[in-house]
């Protein structure tokens, strides 16, 4: 028999979450955990196509959901989105910065120096991933703050704690997302209330659409030398799928972390407390 403690601090019944970049890999799998513990589910990307394929799969399965067209690079873009969600809903509880990647242009390799970087690449990388969580943080906590009461969720990186090797840019985008999560907790709940709570997970190593050409060889689907080298240093011995977020998530979002704010919490198999010996 499941504590009923326990069962109320994982039912979300009556709120409602945003999820940025929610028809993605990862936070897809977010979005829908959440509708399964009864959140009312906003999926927010810029390929709305995809945000209402996870929509339609969450209202399938009884859940409540909803999908919207969202450039979270693009202040009215998201204003209107912010807009539109509490106009059919009245509040936002819940909000996860999930939008973000990486992409091959700003990234080295044997055929790619450092020098060789194009501006326009790092840029739109620590754009995307900084700015991207940056601008729905600042517009969708002005309601939390009128409540007095909310969670945001950043995605950050392990990335940020240990900086890896061909990925500079990415790396430091997400450094600058752990950077600001701590500083949004602070500043939420001290000048707006203490009831408002900013979070973020820190993925070890993950295959994902946008990663996998880096981790795995196409040819003939074996790791590549970089991707055998991370499940080597990753105590667990795996890359990450999907649902190994999902439990952090919750905790995170839920009145079982009622005194928990400015972590950023490494979901990572080991990787982050391995010296290699």
């Amino acid at each position: 028999m499941v504590p009923q403690r326990v069962t109320e601090w994982f039912d979300f019944s009556g709120r409602v979450a945003v999820v940025t970049g929610g028809g993605g890999v990862l936070c897809s799998r977010m979005a829908e955990v959440l509708a399964e513990h009864g959140a009312t589910v906003v999926v927010l990307d810029i390929a709305v196509a995809a945000a209402q394929a996870v929509a339609s799969r969450i209202e399938s399965a009884g859940g409540a959901a909803r999908a919207l067209s969202c450039n979270v690079l693009d202040t009215a873009s998201v204003e209107q989105a912010a807009a539109s969600v509490l106009d059919a809903y009245g509040r936002v509880d819940i909000l996860i910065n999930g939008a973000g990647g990486n992409k091959a242009e700003a990234t080295t390799s044997p055929d790619r120096s450092l020098f060789d970087l194009p501006a326009d690449a790092i840029r739109w990388v620590f754009e995307l991933n900084s700015m991207g969580t940056l601008l729905p943080s600042l517009i969708f906590s002005r309601s939390m703050a009128a409540a007095g009461e909310g969670a945001i969720l950043n995605m950050s990186s392990m990335n940020a704690l240990r900086p890896l090797t061909r990925i500079p840019a990415y790396s430091a985008a997400k450094a600058a997302v752990s950077n600001f999560t701590q500083w949004l907790a602070v500043h939420l709940a001290q000048e707006y209330s203490p009831r408002i709570r900013v979070n973020a997970l820190a993925p070890g190593f993950f295959v994902t659409e946008q990663s996998r050409y880096l981790h795995v060889d196409p040819a003939t689907g074996a790791y590549t030398p970089r991707g055998q080298a991370i499940v080597s240093h990753t105590p667990m011995g795996r890359f990450g799928v999907p649902d190994d977020l999902l439990g952090a998530m919750l905790f995170l979002l839920s009145p079982a972390a009622a005194f928990v704010t400015g972590v950023v919490l490494p979901v990572d198999g080991g990787f982050s407390v391995y010296s290699g010996v």
